[in-house]
């Protein structure tokens, strides 16, 4: 059987593979793309790309073919070994949780069988935002069981088997293989940072151009979803193909107001973040006026998608804020706050909270964060010194374990430091530090910790909180973003969690926390409250926004 990655005819992990010269000559036309578009008017524009994107189809249709047989003969191999859909993963029919319909009221049928191109080309990276991939295609295939779902990916180091068997190892999530496909991108280095050392949001945003132009010249979908952030490819695919509906679940934005403001050393923001004061002298200012011009950019591009998702309500506020009246202007809705689905259920099962549980927890404060400028490390240490030189009660035995993984040399420099830090702040015998922990290490780490700690200034959601939660763990986190607006929040009236800013704020946190008298009643108030982000609540949400979707690409081609 196929294993469902497309190859060229010469064996090779790619089709279609884009000649250098073609490849440099997308780069200087898709980068003046958003000008051009205003300076020459959209329906010039919007001529030309239709004929691109009609040529696109023709040269694609016998590939186009090609993976509609293999998934049949895929099908019928499936069924042949007796295997079904509702094998190991309770695949029950998922009716509309929609109220999805058109204006002549229209709904989206369940024997839909087209094509959504899923646009991830770090597919199997087996991080949160891979989560979210892999949650919205088994939501996909239960709603539409005869839809087709592919992805565009850059992993050339893994097989369709070996990609599918991750997702079910690492997420516990199991898809039907036959209707997935994968295509394999050439050009996914164009998004990499190191590829852009100046003027880097512009350029991986050009590099996602030149990316969306391979994925299109290996298939065009019939509904196109972005799942990482790529707005920019989405506004190219409404160029070339009018009649795609577009849809982005929005992570974070590419840039901010709160990114904006930061650059300014004398606003609210202005000591928070990587950028944080970065806006002062000739250089600052340079880099003001670039940022601006590229968010001008940006709120253009997201203008144009037809459904928007965000991870959360901070997300939901920046892309509304930023593409808010571009939208209106367009008669587009605006962003829906979908919550990433989170392994809530398995925290459950395999973390008790519980009168006898608690004997078995011991005064740690735990941090799960890889080990990235962002995360802010050198803060929660800092405010633990200061908690533990208050000499208080909860402070005996008290001690901060550090779990996060190493992904470069530099992750390797920022732990040195941290050492370091450590042994000047006079807290060294109080500290761990567990690099590249196991998936059952980190269970254990949940089992037997007490606090939960997050320190990143605006996290974009904080899927670590939400598992801090499920475990049962008492929180003290940023006083902004998603741990603040959607995550440690109030049930009943009572909090579930603590909020902090300075290292002083979250040393009074620590001290809070450890010394509650009733830990218990707290720790099943966070268990409630991590039930709002279970994978079921996400799947319904999901299947509501595809729906839409669904809907116009009917309209469309009725």
């Amino acid at each position: 059987m196929d294993d469902g990655s497309c190859k060229a005819p010469d064996g090779s992990d790619q089709w279609g593979a884009l000649g250098k010269w073609t490849i440099l000559s997308l780069v200087t036309v898709l980068g003046f793309l958003p000008m051009t578009i205003i300076l020459l008017g959209p329906k010039l524009v919007f001529h030309v790309g239709g004929t691109l994107g009609y040529y696109l189809r023709k040269k694609t249709a016998g590939r186009k073919a090609q993976i509609l047989e293999l998934v049949e003969a895929d099908e019928k191999e499936y069924a042949a070994k007796g295997e079904s859909r509702r094998d190991s993963d309770d695949w029950e029919n998922v009716e509309s949780y929609a109220t999805g319909t058109a204006n002549n009221g229209e709904k989206a049928d369940r024997e839909w069988d087209g094509i959504v191109g899923f646009f991830h080309p770090f597919c199997n990276a087996g991080g949160g935002g891979e989560r979210v991939l892999w949650a919205a295609i088994r939501a996909t295939q239960k709603r539409w069981p005869n839809a087709k779902c592919v992805v565009y990916t850059g992993d050339h180091d893994a097989d369709k088997a070996a990609i599918l068997g991750r997702v079910k190892n690492s997420f516990n999530i199991h898809l039907h293989p036959p209707t997935v496909t994968f295509l394999y991108l050439t050009t996914r280095s164009w998004v990499l940072a190191s590829s852009w050392p100046h003027f880097t949001l512009l350029g991986q945003s050009i590099g996602s151009l030149v990316m969306a132009w391979d994925a299109f010249s290996l298939l065009p979908p019939d509904i196109f979803v972005d799942t990482m952030g790529y707005a920019f490819a989405l506004g190219f695919s409404k160029i070339l193909f009018q009649d795609v509906p577009t849809g982005a679940y929005v992570h974070y934005p590419t840039i901010s107001t709160d990114m904006l403001s930061s650059l300014d050393p004398k606003s609210a923001t202005g000591s928070q973040g990587v950028n944080a004061g970065k806006g002062a002298g000739a250089g600052g200012a340079v880099k003001k006026i670039y940022w601006k011009l590229f968010a001008k950019l940006y709120s253009f591009v997201g203008a144009s998608i037809d459904v928007v998702m965000t991870n959360s309500s901070w997300t939901q506020q920046h892309i509304n804020s930023i593409w808010g009246s571009w939208r209106r202007e367009l008669k587009k809705p605006s962003a829906t706050v979908l919550f990433p689905p989170v392994a809530v259920e398995e925290l459950e099962k395999e973390v008790e909270v519980s009168e006898a549980s608690e004997q078995q927890r011991e005064k740690a404060l735990l941090y799960i964060a890889q080990f990235r400028p962002e995360k802010n490390h050198k803060l929660i240490l800092a405010a633990f010194a200061e908690f533990m030189a208050t000499k208080s009660p909860a402070t005996k035995g008290a001690k901060l374990v550090l779990v996060g993984s190493v992904r470069d040399d530099g992750d390797s420099k920022r732990v040195y430091e941290l050492r370091l830090l450590v042994n000047e702040l006079q807290v060294k015998d109080s500290v761990e530090f567990h690099l590249d922990a196991s998936w059952p290490e980190i269970l254990d780490w949940l089992r037997r910790a007490s606090i939960g700690v997050n320190g990143m200034w605006n996290e974009h959601f904080g899927i670590g909180v939400v598992e801090y939660q499920a475990a049962g763990l008492i929180s003290v986190v940023h006083n902004s973003g998603g741990p603040k607006r959607d995550i440690v929040t109030t049930i009943d009236g009572e909090p579930t969690g603590f909020h902090a800013t300075t290292s002083a704020e979250f040393a009074a946190g620590f001290e809070q926390a450890l010394a509650l008298p009733d830990k218990l009643a707290m720790r099943l108030r966070a268990r409630r409250s991590a039930k709002r982000f279970t994978e079921e609540e996400f799947a319904k949400g999901w299947t509501m926004q595809m729906e839409k979707l669904v809907i116009l690409r009917r309209l469309r081609h009725p």
